[in-house]
């Protein structure tokens, strides 16, 4: 699986910086390539939010033990949750199944486009 944000990864923990930052405070990541389209294109600038509530069809930065970090929609499959890739011409692109909700670093709570200003929208 592709990563669809930018390859850094979140600010660290509270716990783990020693300027004190808060590991519930908002940072921006840059969509990269188009497995996340037609809602966010290459280029797109999201904002994460650590501790936003999750429910099913939210947009999240996820951390996957085999393939890094991820950015896809959370959603309900059954019983249980999923992360999903939105582009359907993307048919390499499956649901990936999630035991527990632990894997999600963050939901995105807004997307910018640069230079578009009226292009931006909430997901709050």
């Amino acid at each position: 699986m592709s990563c669809d944000c930018q390859a850094a990864p979140p600010p660290p923990r509270a716990d783990e910086d020693d300027a004190g930052c808060s590991a519930g405070e908002s940072f921006a990541l840059r969509v990269l390539g188009d497995d996340m389209q037609p809602e966010f294109n290459e280029g797109d600038i999201i904002v994460i939010e650590p501790d936003g509530v999750l429910k099913d069809g939210s947009f999240v930065l996820a951390r996957l033990p085999d393939d890094g970090w991820t950015f896809r929609q959370l959603c309900v499959r059954g019983d249980a949750w999923a992360l999903h890739a939105l582009n359907p011409a993307r048919t390499d692109l499956v649901d990936v199944p999630l035991a527990d909700l632990s894997s999600v670093h963050g939901l995105v709570i807004q997307k910018t486009v640069p230079g578009r200003r009226k292009l931006g929208k909430s997901y709050l």
